[in-house]
């Protein structure tokens, strides 16, 4: 404590607060004091000036703390409780006292340190459905609380999201201390020029469809929390806007690279997938490789300024966390292996479920004709169309519009690096050629995903999955037997392409 200032020292003291206080305990971060009170938290914006943020006045420092709430109760209004005065002298310091103010704090509901993800997977209680959930969450956020960047702003241009790249390079290089790690990060430095000038095109034309906009800006786990069994992002970049007008793919890379760090692959794609059932972004993964691998040299330039304030073990520790996320970055640069499978199944024949674990190991981006077929229709996936069997969303020209559309996304993905599975029911001939078609233009496997099931079976399912709610499948019983009345069953030709899904089942245990 003996380099703590005064009034952090005083604070420490539960009289001062205008409210019952336990023993006060304090977090310190390199930009700011966390001081927990028990029911509530203050956080005070340290005087400094790095260049990226500038607290070094009081008046920044309070348009600062008014940035914090303003942009955080966006997606944790009851956390985020306002900005209060401190009053008094920095000896005898009164929060939210009367008087002239000589410092502001954001006065925040206190949650559970032991909350945030990172503490969660740390501790082995993290779980596949509080990473849905959290993907869902910032799905919302993203669709319906960030302002779009004025097209008239620097926000989102190739120029201004190269700088914060360019940034990383300068900034690690002269701090490395071994040949093997300089040369890692110079192959990382011309891939990276090279993708930004090739994605460059796709950057302009992304700020202009709106997909640059006013984000959290900082979206790893240590910024999301499980409090009262649901999710808490938290914690949103007020002292940098160029580093929260961002576009949406460089916000959600940071989590998708923080649980690929934390050998979680499995996660890093379920979190991928629910984000863009919800968003239908699939045109913007041509884009995510090279903000995770941005994101993962942000990461590396923290570790080796870090190393350089320490020594001994410490220090070795600080460059093998920057090893491995020069490591992690490297296997950012190179897509997986592109392949496409389709299903195949009458509804309630289990391909929504086996998908979404096909989904997440090996690992795939999963395209729903349930979901796609609404989206173009303008409606939430689990809203109800009202549509009859072969009316409505289901008519024909609606089908073939939904199918093509299936063809397209699979096409774009492909063309980006991704693996595929489209999750529909494939019972015309003409579904399964106009997708076998776009795997021969794009020269990858294609393969046959079948799901065969007994009626009982599928009348069962049916019936439950409507009797649960919360699925984006309209099919009812009459459903299934229009289908059962018009399949076209596979050929010789396809069923040579066929992989039986009890198979599949069998091997993902």
């Amino acid at each position: 404590m003996d380099d703590t200032p005064e009034l952090i020292r005083h604070l420490l003291d539960p009289a001062c607060y205008d409210h019952p206080a336990g023993p006060v305990r304090l977090i310190e971060t390199h930009i700011s004091w966390v001081l927990l009170t028990g029911e509530i938290a203050y956080k005070l914006k340290k005087p400094l000036d790095l260049g990226f943020l500038d607290f070094s006045s009081l008046a920044k420092r309070l348009d600062a703390c008014r940035e914090e709430v303003r942009l955080n109760r966006r997606l944790a209004p009851d956390i985020y409780l306002g900005v209060v005065p401190i009053t008094g002298t920095p000896h005898a310091p009164r929060v939210n006292g009367g008087g002239e103010a000589f410092e502001y704090a954001v006065k925040m509901r206190q949650f559970p340190v032991d909350a945030t993800l990172d503490r969660l997977d740390a501790a082995g209680t993290l779980d596949a459905a509080q990473i849905e959930a959290i993907a869902a969450t910032v799905a919302r956020f993203h669709e319906n609380d960030c302002a779009r960047a004025p097209a008239d702003s620097a926000w989102g241009s190739p120029d201004t999201l190269w700088q914060p790249v360019a940034q990383n390079f300068v900034q690690i290089a002269p701090r490395l201390d071994a040949d093997a790690d300089r040369e890692r990060l110079a192959v990382l430095e011309r891939w990276s020029t090279a993708e930004h000038a090739r994605l460059a095109p796709l950057m302009t034309a992304r700020k202009r469809a709106g997909w640059v906009r006013e984000c959290h800006g900082d979206l790893h786990l240590g910024n999301l929390a499980w409090v009262d069994g649901r999710p808490l992002v938290f914690d949103c970049i007020e002292f940098n806007p160029a580093l929260r007008w961002i576009d949406v793919q460089s916000e959600i890379a940071f989590c998708y690279m923080d649980l690929l760090q934390r050998g979680h692959s499995q996660w890093a794609w379920l979190f991928l997938n629910v984000w863009l059932e919800y968003t239908g972004d699939f045109s913007g993964l041509a884009l995510l490789r090279y903000y995770a691998v941005y994101r993962a040299l942000v990461r590396a330039k923290v570790a080796v300024l870090r190393a350089g304030q320490l020594d001994g073990a410490a220090r070795r520790d600080a460059f093998d966390e920057v090893r491995t996320l020069l490591d992690l970055a490297l296997s950012l640069t190179q897509a997986a292996p592109a392949c496409l499978d389709i299903t195949h199944g009458l509804s309630g024949s289990g391909k929504t479920t086996v998908t979404h674990r096909l989904m997440q190991t090996p690992g795939a981006i999963r395209v729903r004709s349930d979901v796609e077929r609404k989206r173009l229709a303008g409606l939430d996936a689990l809203a109800k169309s009202g549509s009859g069997v072969g009316a409505g969303l289901y008519a024909g020209d609606a089908t073939r519009r939904t199918y093509t559309h299936l063809a397209a996304c699979a096409g774009a993905l492909l063309d980006a690096g991704w693996p595929v599975i489209v999750d529909a029911t494939f019972l015309a001939r003409w579904q399964r050629e106009l997708l076998d078609e776009t795997a021969r233009s794009h020269g990858v496997p294609f393969r046959i995903l079948d799901f065969p099931a007994d009626l009982a079976t599928l009348r069962a399912r049916i019936v439950e999955r409507a009797r649960a709610g919360g699925d984006a499948s309209e099919a009812n019983l009459e459903v299934l037997q229009h289908q059962l009345d018009s399949q076209e069953i596979l050929t010789a030709e396809e069923q040579a392409l066929c992989v039986n899904a009890g198979e599949i089942r069998r091997h993902e245990g």
